[in-house]
């Protein structure tokens, strides 16, 4: 029995029959044979002859199912050479996230400070695991990241990219690369919102400002006024929400 008709039998009594759940079923069969043989990002996938024979379907249906799971970044068809296993990033959540909240922006906000809860959340639960590893914070470069946006704020400029660049820098010494990802894509839907949100005051020179309390106080290496500090950055982020409504 081939693994996609496999599939489709198992789950036949779980989902309504069909092209949509014949698809769904050849997907998951696609993911398990990743899965199964222990298949690392990058590493090359069966050639599409071998897959529709080794998953009983023909040509149009697999490649339905390859172009779905590489706009999930499960895998990566690169034309000419072959089908890789893909590093399965975040892009499609993070246009999910994007699309709801510039939906809610013009709503009722309730998605918007949804994400804004979660974001503030994360980020204040891991800078304590940050100070937990104080002697690997790169101060220098979070330093030069603040005083850019002082800089550009002394011009009345914002400096987005220093923003983020500051972000990524205090949590690196955590040492995961999934976290990072994860930080960045909440980032960047509010930076993709940032000129659709009221400015409630959070001018060039206030932003910058934050930042660098944030800095000082991790200098200071003081749990609570690091707390302090970062729930200080996120209230002047929530009063812009605020004011939507």
């Amino acid at each position: 029995m081939s693994a996609i008709h496999s599939a489709s039998v198992t789950t036949s009594a779980a989902r309504p029959t069909g092209a949509r759940a014949n698809q769904h079923a050849l997907q998951e069969a696609v993911k398990r044979l990743i899965v199964d043989r222990g298949l690392e990002p990058e590493a090359p996938l069966p050639t599409e002859s071998e897959l529709m024979r080794e998953l009983g379907v023909s040509r149009h249906p697999l490649r339905e199912a390859m172009k779905a799971l590489q706009a999930l970044g499960i895998v990566d068809i690169r034309h000419g050479y072959g089908t890789y296993v893909g590093s399965a990033a975040f892009s499609g959540l993070e246009a999910g996230l994007a699309f709801r909240g510039a939906l809610s922006v013009r709503g009722d906000q309730t998605d918007i400070r949804n994400l804004l809860e979660v974001r503030e959340v994360l980020e204040s639960g891991l800078v304590g695991r940050v100070l937990a590893a104080h002697h690997e914070i790169d101060f220098a470069a979070l330093d030069a990241a603040v005083a850019a946006m002082e800089r550009e704020a002394a011009s009345d400029r914002y400096a987005p990219d220093q923003d983020w660049l500051f972000h990524e820098t205090l949590y690196r010494p955590l040492g995961n690369p999934l976290v990072l990802e994860l930080l960045q894509v909440f980032w960047r839907v509010f930076n993709t919102l940032d000129g659709q949100l009221p400015r409630a005051g959070d001018t060039p020179s206030v932003t910058a400002g934050w930042h660098r309390e944030l800095l000082e106080a991790l200098r200071g290496g003081d749990a609570a006024t690091v707390q302090a500090a970062m729930r200080e950055h996120f209230r002047g982020i929530r009063a812009r929400v605020a004011e939507l409504g």
